[in-house]
């Protein structure tokens, strides 16, 4: 844009929201206005921003005059009913749901990988990828500039805090209960996550894989541009808090050494090669918890598969996953 954009985030108030909000300002993103919107249940809040307070308005289809940029992150229901009314009013509209992901007229974008996709979108509209797509990718897209990437096995391990605050508030209660002897209440999860895993993200198609597996494979396949990319994927809810940890057997076109693996991350953005096992320097969740980067390690030569790496990718969920990826496809604009 050749001005400072007036930017609106919808959904101001929820996690991905304020972390949108926690962008905007470490990044220093260059804007003339911020409006923040909400529920009406959510109006009246007041959010800090570069030392002031900014109240939160209430979300409605007259919300839009003059906004240019607007990172919507209020789920797909409400990504549905206003988007478009956002995008008839001449902004762009980022948005962090699923609703418009698949939509071959809508680019899928991890800035990382294909940027340009985001500029000048036909619809006003631009998809932010789900949060295990970006993490997973974050590690593969250098190993298939160098190799070819031909198919995906991954299995995720997702933090409670993707399903928002309330998976927070459940795993807590729960360790609590345990430590005091009380009974434990589940209304979250189908079963209990506190000293468990749960293998079940999202609601099962009728291929017995989940909403969220298989997002893994048409998103990975449209960012990539690789329509005949094969993916199987399991995902799995586990105890921790925050940042999601995936692994992965990559298939190649051509048989990749470690040594070639690891140098294809060098100065790469976004992540970080972490891989001394020997020293225990590996990925974990609370190593990335709150950073930008994601980080990848454990890379080996897959003892099953030809032309094919075992790794370890792990990264913040709600930052990169979600409210930073939105906030760098704003940047491109």
């Amino acid at each position: 844009m050749n001005k400072k954009p007036h930017v609106a985030i919808v959904g101001a108030t929820g996690a991905v929201g304020r972390e949108m909000l926690t962008c905007l300002e470490e990044r220093n993103f260059s804007l003339s206005k911020l409006t923040l919107l909400a529920s009406a249940r959510s109006a009246g809040k007041r959010l800090e921003f570069r030392g002031q307070e900014l109240t939160v308005e209430e979300l409605t289809p007259e919300s839009f005059h003059g906004i240019d940029i607007a990172l919507f992150s209020a789920g797909g229901g409400i990504s549905k009913e206003f988007a478009p009314i956002a995008a008839e009013s001449e902004c762009i509209v980022i948005d962090n749901s699923s609703a418009f992901r698949m939509d071959p007229d809508v680019p899928l974008v991890l800035p990382e990988i294909n940027g340009r996709d985001a500029l000048n979108p036909a619809r006003n509209l631009i998809a932010n990828p789900n949060c295990s797509t970006i993490i997973a990718l974050m590690g593969l897209a250098p190993l298939h500039q160098a190799f070819g990437l031909k198919g995906i096995i991954a299995s995720t391990y997702q933090a409670v805090s993707g399903s928002g605050a309330q998976g927070i508030i459940e795993l807590e209660d729960q360790m609590k209960a345990l430590v005091a002897g009380k009974p434990l209440k589940t209304s979250v999860y189908p079963h209990q996550i506190a000293q468990n895993v749960i293998p079940h993200v999202d609601v099962f198609q009728e291929t017995g894989y989940t909403k969220e597996e298989q997002k893994m494979l048409f998103e990975s396949r449209k960012i990539l541009g690789i329509p005949e990319l094969k993916v199987t994927c399991t995902c799995v809810r586990v105890p921790v808090v925050r940042s999601h940890s995936i692994s992965i057997t990559a298939i190649f076109e051509k048989d990749p050494s470690v040594e070639d693996a690891r140098k294809s991350f060098e100065g790469r953005r976004g992540i970080r090669l972490v891989d001394d096992p020997n020293k225990a320097i590996y990925p974990v969740p609370l190593g990335t918890t709150g950073n930008d980067d994601c980080e990848v390690g454990r890379i080996r030569k897959d003892q099953v598969l030809p032309n094919a790496l075992a790794l370890w990718v792990v990264g913040d969920q709600i930052k990169k996953g979600a409210a930073l990826n939105a906030v760098q496809i704003a940047e491109i604009l």
